[in-house]
């Protein structure tokens, strides 16, 4: 599995987080620990990494792969970033010396067809990252309403397309419940069209149920709410976005944190990959990472 994924812009992580031994390292998507793998051995010796994942196959991957780390503590939690003041409180820290959040999916979880989020491969509709949740994607699709789902698409999916696919899945529907990532695909691509390009046709419908199984938007908001009290002066804070709704967010709480909130914007524009990692790794054409450094109290 670690093989299989491979982190975003981790030499752009370091370069602007700056990372020295014996700092402090929150980690609220930890994932299989391609971030972590990089910036643990630049806190040692005597540095402490924490570590968030609402993924538990995804924390039991990272386990095995930071369990050889033994010059800095590393504490991974099962649970959602925006709960990190209770990690940071059950580990003993305050504060701590920079913040990371990468926001995409892991290639394992696109790979696993129980999961439910790839269209490439055929499985239930759940999309959920931390199972004990109790929505799936599943619900989303059969119980609301046409104009739910038609506002869905369009606030989370960006989909322009929103009306006309959410009414021909509500006809779907009358032929029985719309169960796999398939079926699903299959009503969006009879809207949409086949595929054109590199862009799935059911890419934004996709994107827009996952969004909002998960609560992301709003979750964001929430961890960067919170971030400036449990930076430490000086500490940095990166966060790693692959769509322009996070990326949104992300830019106009930095612009906003400004001056009362204690926090200097250090990217003026989001950094992106460079050609040699985009066509190594083509997951990283759409990452955008923003770096933001605590001022003060």
């Amino acid at each position: 599995m670690v093989q299989g994924h491979e982190p975003v812009l981790v030499h752009s992580v370091l370069r602007l987080l700056e990372p020295q031994a014996g700092q402090a390292i929150f980690d609220g998507t930890v994932g299989m620990g391609g971030h972590a793998a990089a910036l643990i051995p630049c806190v040692s010796p005597g540095g402490r990494y924490i570590g968030m994942d609402r993924d538990e196959s995804m924390l039991s991957a990272a386990r095995s792969r930071l369990a050889g780390f033994s010059e800095v503590r590393v504490e991974l939690f099962h649970g959602n970033f925006v709960n990190f003041p209770a990690c940071l409180q059950q580990a003993g820290l305050a504060e701590v010396d920079h913040m990371l959040l990468d926001l995409g999916l892991n290639s394992a979880q696109l790979a696993d067809p129980t999961r439910g989020f790839s269209f490439d491969r055929d499985g239930p509709l759940d999309m959920r990252f931390d199972r004990r949740e109790p929505r799936q994607a599943l619900d989303l699709v059969n119980g609301l309403s046409e104009r739910e789902l038609a506002d869905l698409f369009y606030a989370f999916g960006q989909e322009g397309l929103s009306r006309r696919i959410a009414k021909r899945i509500c006809q779907a529907r009358h032929a029985g419940r719309i169960r796999t990532t398939k079926r699903l695909a299959h009503v969006v691509e009879s809207v949409v069209g086949p595929q054109r390009g590199k862009i799935h046709p059911a890419t934004r419908v996709f994107q827009a149920l996952r969004v909002a199984v998960n609560d992301e938007l709003k979750n964001l908001e929430r961890f960067l709410e919170q971030t400036p009290q449990y930076l430490r002066p000086g500490g940095r804070l990166a966060v790693i976005s692959f769509h322009s709704l996070e990326d949104g967010i992300a830019k106009r709480f930095l612009r906003a944190a400004r001056g009362a909130g204690g926090m200097q914007e250090l990217t003026k524009r989001p950094v992106i990959a460079e050609e040699a990692e985009r066509a190594a790794n083509p997951r990283s054409r759409s990452a955008k990472l923003r770096v933001a450094q605590r001022t003060g109290g």
